[in-house]
C-alpha cells in the first residue's frame, strides 16, 4: 500500500478485471432485497413511468377541488354543450399570459342547435389563486380558494361542458377520487379473504381445504356481469352516494378473492413441505406464526404484482355498473357516472367531448398493467 500525500491509500497490486468482477457481483448478491428489486425495475422504463403517473395521481386526488376551476355539479345554463376552449398565450403577436377568448351563444336556425362563437377580439387572462364555489380539501377541510379560474364574467371549459353546463375537466378530477379509491377498497377485501381462505386451505388441507375449495369452485362458476348486476340491483336506492360507494367496493372485493385463494393454497401446498417449515413447526411455532412469518413473505412478490393487476379491473367493474345505472348515481361524480350520461351515440357524435372520461380510465388501466408488469419482472431480481 502506498501513502498519498493527501492521507489516502493505494494498493499496489496490479489490477486484475476478473476479481473486480468477482467483488462486483458478490456485492450484488449480498445487497438488500430492496435494492435489487430497484435496480431491475428502473430497467423496466414503462413500469417506472407508470408507476410515477399512478403516484402523481393518487397524490392529487385530496387537491382535486383546488385544481378544479369548478365544482362538480355547478352549472352554467347559457352554456350547454359548450365545446372546449383552448388557452392561448399570444394575442396578435404579444405575449399576453394565459387567456382565453370568451364564447357567446347563438342559435342556429338551420339545425335548431346552439352555436358558440369564441370573441377573439377581447383576450381575457386568467386568475390565478382565486376564490370561487366552496370544497373541502382532503374530504373534511372547508375551502374556496382554486389553482385557477374562468375571467370575471366569462366561463373557462377546458374540455368542453355536458347536457346540464357543467364542467368536464372539473368532474374529471372529482370522479378520479371515487373511481380510483374504489380499486384500493375492493383490493383490500379481496386480499384480506383470499389471503386468509388460501392459507387455511393450503397449510391445513384435509376436509377444511375440500370445503373452501368447493366454495371457491361455485363462486368462480358464477356468470360475474350478472352477479354484479344482481348484488348492485339489492342496493337500496335510498342509500346516501357516499353508503353505495362503500358497499360497491366491497361487492367488487368480495367477488374478486377466489382467484387469489386458489393461488395461495397452491403455494402454501409447496411451501408447507419445506424444511424450514417443518424446523418452525418443531420448536413450538403455532400455525399462525408458520403462516405469518415464514409462508406469507416468500408469497410476498406475487401479492404486490396481483395487487396492480387487479386493482384496474375493479376500476372497470365500478364504471361497467355506473354506466349501466347500477352503480353509483348522481348527484355522485365518478367516471362510469359520467359516462352513463353519454350512452346516446348521436349526443357523441354531436358532442364528442361527452365521451372524453373513457381517456382517463383507458390511461389508468394501461398504467396499472404497466406498473404490474415491471413488479413482476423485478421482484425475481436474480432473473436474466
Amino acid at each position: 500500500m502506498t501513502k498519498l500525500p493527501d492521507g489516502r491509500y493505494v494498493d499496489d497490486a496490479p489490477y486484475d478485471p476478473e476479481a473486480s468482477l468477482q467483488q462486483l457481483e458478490r456485492r450484488d448478491l449480498d445487497a438488500p432485497n430492496w435494492v435489487l428489486v430497484w435496480r431491475k425495475f428502473k430497467t423496466h422504463k414503462l413500469g417506472l413511468f407508470s408507476g410515477i403517473f399512478l403516484l402523481l395521481s393518487y397524490l392529487m386526488l385530496p387537491f382535486a377541488g383546488f385544481i378544479a376551476p369548478y365544482t362538480p355539479n355547478e352549472r352554467n345554463g347559457d352554456h350547454l354543450y359548450a365545446p372546449p376552449q383552448a388557452v392561448h398565450f399570444f394575442h396578435e403577436g404579444e405575449f399576453l399570459g394565459p387567456f382565453i377568448y370568451p364564447i357567446t351563444a347563438e342559435p342556429d336556425l338551420e339545425t335548431f342547435q346552439w352555436k358558440f362563437i369564441p370573441d377573439t377580439s377581447n383576450p381575457q387572462n386568467l386568475r390565478f389563486f382565486c376564490n370561487g364555489d366552496d370544497y373541502k380539501l382532503a374530504g373534511f377541510i372547508p375551502s374556496d380558494t382554486h389553482l385557477f379560474c374562468a375571467p370575471e364574467g366569462a366561463t373557462m371549459f377546458l374540455w368542453g361542458s355536458d347536457r346540464l353546463g357543467r364542467d368536464v375537466f372539473s368532474r374529471i378530477l372529482y370522479g378520479a377520487q371515487l373511481s380510483l379509491t374504489v380499486g384500493l377498497i375492493g383490493i383490500t377485501v379481496s386480499f384480506t379473504l383470499g389471503i386468509l381462505f388460501g392459507s387455511i386451505a393450503g397449510y391445513f388441507g384435509g376436509r377444511t381445504d375440500w370445503i373452501i375449495n368447493r366454495v371457491i369452485e361455485i363462486l368462480r362458476s358464477l356468470p360475474e356481469l350478472p352477479l354484479w348486476l344482481a348484488l348492485s340491483a339489492a342496493v337500496p336506492s335510498n342509500w346516501s352516494p357516499v353508503a353505495v360507494f362503500f358497499i360497491i367496493s366491497v361487492i367488487l372485493g368480495i367477488l374478486d378473492w377466489p382467484g387469489l385463494a386458489r393461488a395461495v393454497r397452491a403455494k402454501f401446498l409447496s411451501l408447507r413441505e419445506e424444511e424450514y417449515v417443518r424446523a418452525a413447526e418443531m420448536m413450538g411455532a403455532g400455525s399462525g406464526r408458520v403462516i405469518r412469518k415464514h409462508l406469507l413473505p416468500n408469497f410476498m412478490s406475487h401479492l404486490i404484482a396481483s395487487a396492480t393487476l387487479s386493482i384496474p379491473a375493479m376500476i372497470l367493474g365500478e364504471t361497467a355498473l355506473s354506466f349501466l345505472g347500477l352503480g353509483l348515481r348522481a348527484p355522485a361524480v365518478s367516471w362510469g357516472v359520467m359516462l352513463n350520461d353519454a350512452q346516446n351515440l348521436a349526443s357523441i357524435e354531436i358532442y364528442p367531448w361527452t365521451a372524453i372520461p373513457m381517456l382517463p380510465i383507458i390511461i389508468v388501466v394501461l398504467a396499472f398493467n404497466f406498473l404490474g408488469d415491471g413488479l413482476r419482472d423485478s421482484l425475481d431480481p436474480y432473473q436474466q
